[in-house]
């Protein structure tokens, strides 16, 4: 079991200022996006972390590299279309969504 050492901690601690902006800043649909992508970067450095200091390929690292950028691309797509057919991304509007 690997001991986390200052930086492990440090990126731990950003995980969860990332999860409190998650959950007490969801007014607009952004900032929830920009939260949970500071999460998923903060993951990414934890599992670098890890990987690079056991002495593993970073193989799956980059196969979730690649899996955070495509949800990153679909958030902002769905962000850009609900602007669109609405004009804004608060929260409260999306009630009244109908197909």
């Amino acid at each position: 079991m690997m001991v986390l050492g200052i930086e492990g901690f440090g990126l731990l601690t950003m995980v969860f200022c990332g999860f409190w902006a998650f959950i007490s800043n969801h007014k607009h649909l952004l900032n929830v996006l920009l939260s949970l992508e500071f999460i998923m970067l903060n993951v990414f450095g934890i599992m670098s972390v890890y990987t690079f200091s056991v002495g593993l390929e970073g193989v799956f690292v980059m196969f979730f590299l690649v899996m955070v950028a495509c949800e990153g691309a679909l958030g902002l797509s769905l962000l850009v279309s609900i602007v669109r057919s609405h004009g804004n991304d608060y929260f409260s509007g999306f009630g009244i969504l109908v197909c």
